[in-house]
């Protein structure tokens, strides 16, 4: 809990395979198919991320699934992606966040690829 109130907290996390696509059912109410290229490309993790620097753009994931799915303790899960990527901690906030926003971040990061003329495609 925070000083503002609960959080939504995740009743249920469910990866579809076959769709590419984590779905997020939160207490609220709300649920979320995040999927899987935009986990992908907008990891958590330090590599993706670029701390201290521009974040880094990651082309050619349209086509990215996700393999597999750990807890990581009682605030977040660790994916793994079958392109091997498997360093990001999605917390439950942060993924919150992106099933809110997906929309905005996903065009954005559609207008970065082509800024820099990259592609989706692998």
């Amino acid at each position: 809990m925070s000083a503002a109130g609960p959080r939504p907290w995740p009743l249920e996390i469910r990866v579809r395979r076959a769709e590419k696509v984590l779905e997020v059912d939160y207490d609220d109410g709300r649920n979320f198919r995040l999927p899987a290229e935009l986990l992908r490309v907008e990891s958590p993790s330090a590599e993706v991320q670029q701390h201290g620097g521009e974040k880094l753009i990651v082309p050619g994931k349209r086509h990215v699934g996700i393999r597999d799915i750990e807890a990581v303790g009682h605030y977040a899960v660790r994916l793994t992606f079958d392109d091997g990527h498997d360093t990001g901690i999605y917390t439950w906030g942060y993924l919150r966040e992106l099933g809110e926003q997906q929309d905005t971040i996903f065009a954005r990061y559609l207008a970065a690829l082509q800024d820099k003329r990259l592609s989706r495609e692998g």
